[in-house]
């Protein structure tokens, strides 16, 4: 058996992998042939698992320097130097297609933030006008108000105090005693016409309408003034002349006896003398209802400017 080993045969690519187990070789079993001159003596040594790792790492160094090196060849080729310039411009490109994709979400997300500021900006605009058109029927109905009001009773001595002018007043109540008289004359006079027998009767009673609408017709116009769609206030004003007049005339009739029959009897006369009284009052107000709104007659007071709305 020969005691040395041909070094072409260890000079394989891993030649860890020679042998799997390690071994020596005993001085006892390895003779000493005479040595060949061609032939020169290779010793093995084993070694352990640190000494294949610190191979292993060398032979990793030297294979990178090696590639380093052709790369680094490669590199500095006059072919390549366009390659590598190319490179550099779509690397450049490249950034500056981000820094751009960038700016345009800072914008996207900018103009989000103003579309948002902007339908903020209409909400509350709608709340303003609309709250501005309250203001505005609120502003109206304190300028209804205010005319509908009537001077303070220290400024009705001079009447002038709030504009208004004593003669125009007065004209335009006797203008008021007028409508309501011929109007609630008219209305009466069917009712008269059933309670007389002649035409001298009727006289009478012809002349109690009258004055008695003219004077309803006075307290109409300053009890209304300018409310003139408030419809239970005229109706009162209506029904207070209307059961006064009545219960008038009934306690003008035959006296109250102490029995059922006379209790029944002023009760039936009561209810007649007031419905009819009503009928008259109601046609006078209708009529001057009907004179103001077609400006025929003016409401109380005519005019009035007092000294807070110059101001305003």
């Amino acid at each position: 058996m020969p005691s040395a080993i041909p070094s072409t045969l260890l000079l394989s690519w891993k030649p860890r992998f020679l042998f799997k187990d390690p071994f020596f070789f005993a001085p006892s079993t390895c003779p000493k042939p005479p040595i060949s001159p061609l032939l020169k003596p290779l010793s093995l040594k084993c070694s352990g698992n640190s000494e294949e790792q610190e191979t292993s790492d060398g032979l990793k160094d030297a294979l990178s320097g090696i590639v380093g090196k052709q790369v680094e060849e490669l590199l500095n080729r006059e072919e390549n130097k366009g390659l590598l310039d190319g490179l550099d411009k779509a690397s450049q490109r490249v950034e500056m297609a981000k820094r751009q994709l960038a700016e345009i979400e800072k914008q996207e997300l900018e103009a989000q933030l103003l579309r948002n500021y902007i339908h903020q900006l209409e909400s509350r605009a709608s709340e303003i006008a609309e709250t501005q058109q309250e203001i505005s029927q609120a502003r109206a109905m304190i300028e209804e108000a205010e005319r509908s009001l009537s001077p303070n009773e220290d400024d009705v001595g001079d009447g002038n105090a709030f504009g208004i002018d004593v003669d125009e007043e007065r004209l335009e109540s006797v203008k008021a005693a007028l409508i309501s008289a011929l109007v609630g004359t008219l209305a009466g006079l069917p009712i008269s016409l059933t309670q007389v027998s002649s035409t001298t009767q009727l006289l009478l009673p012809l002349s109690v309408n009258f004055i008695s609408c003219a004077l309803f017709g006075v307290t109409f116009r300053y009890a209304v003034r300018r409310d003139l769609d408030n419809v239970q206030l005229k109706t009162g004003t209506s029904a207070a002349f209307g059961f006064v007049k009545g219960l008038g005339t009934l306690g003008g009739g035959a006296p109250l006896e102490l029995d059922a029959g006379s209790f029944v009897s002023h009760a039936v006369d009561g209810a007649v003398y007031v419905s009819q009284n009503l009928f008259i009052f109601l046609f006078a107000a209708v009529g001057l209802d009907f004179c103001i709104k077609m400006r025929i007659l003016s409401p109380f007071p005519m005019k009035r400017s007092a000294p807070r709305t110059d101001a305003r």
